[in-house]
């Protein structure tokens, strides 16, 4: 099994700068999206370090000593020294991030994540949220106060109930499952599925060219006047193709959808 992955972030049409932070380690079948949080001190330090740590965690690692505990351990050690980055630099104010990251081995994907950037996954012309946002209208959703077409929409949606450099204990999610030949993952910021439906989401992959697609997302976001910072990987799994070749091959020339 090998994967091809397309990553683009941009800041989008209103923030002065691009909060969202990426970070694609195709050779060792780790991709990574993390939001560094609005309104607080520096959301884009915040979202590099996280970056930053895991990269760091990683860097002498062979794709068989890539694991589900080391990963966790680096989003660890990013919230402590966020933690301490509050602390010491910005008097006690919260420098946090967001963060999805996918793993994938052998026949197996793992998503662990902390906040509400998403990681879905498009199987059978289908699209399913893999991941569940921790927000506060997703708890309102859980709990049937909110139905789940209001929350993208409604005046709490922003507010986010984990994300690393929150707490002194960073509580991280896992699911896995068993991969299929031209699964495709995407990661995202909400950004993304603030602008974009997931039925739009899902016409923009279907055709199944990774780097077309990622970027009609990311320009259908920006017609709409994204009105936060926007970041998305696709990684498209398949078998007997060498992980050095970009684009996918037999696409042949499919339209990818633009929505206005």
């Amino acid at each position: 099994m090998h994967q091809t992955s397309h990553g683009i972030s941009h800041r989008g049409t209103v923030r002065e700068i691009n909060e969202d932070a990426c970070l694609e380690l195709t050779h060792l079948g780790v991709w990574v999206v993390a939001d560094g949080m609005g309104g607080h001190a520096a959301g884009d330090v915040a979202s590099q370090l996280v970056i930053d740590v895991i990269q760091e965690s990683l860097s002498h690692c062979t794709p068989e000593q890539v694991s589900q505990a080391l990963l966790v351990s680096a989003l660890e050690e990013s919230n402590r020294r966020l933690r301490q980055m509050s602390e010491q630099q910005f008097a006690g104010k919260i420098a946090g991030s967001t963060v999805v990251i996918l793993w994938i081995h052998q026949h197996q994907y793992h998503l662990m994540w902390a906040g509400d950037s998403r990681g879905y996954l498009f199987r059978g012309n289908e699209l399913k949220q893999i991941t569940k946002d921790h927000s506060q209208v997703n708890d309102m959703v859980d709990e049937g106060v909110l139905l789940p077409e209001e929350a993208e929409q409604h005046p709490l949606a922003n507010v986010i109930t984990r994300a690393v450099g929150v707490d002194d204990y960073l509580l991280v999610d896992i699911k896995q499952g068993t991969l299929v030949n031209n699964d495709i993952f995407l990661l995202c910021t909400d950004g993304l599925n603030k602008e974009l439906t997931d039925n739009e989401i899902a016409n923009a992959i279907q055709p199944g060219n990774i780097i077309d697609s990622g970027m009609a997302l990311i320009h259908s976001s920006l017609v709409r006047h994204a009105k936060d910072n926007v970041t998305c990987i696709l990684v498209k799994t398949h078998y007997g193709i060498s992980n050095n070749q970009s684009r996918d091959v037999d696409e042949g020339d499919k339209t990818i959808p633009v929505f206005v």
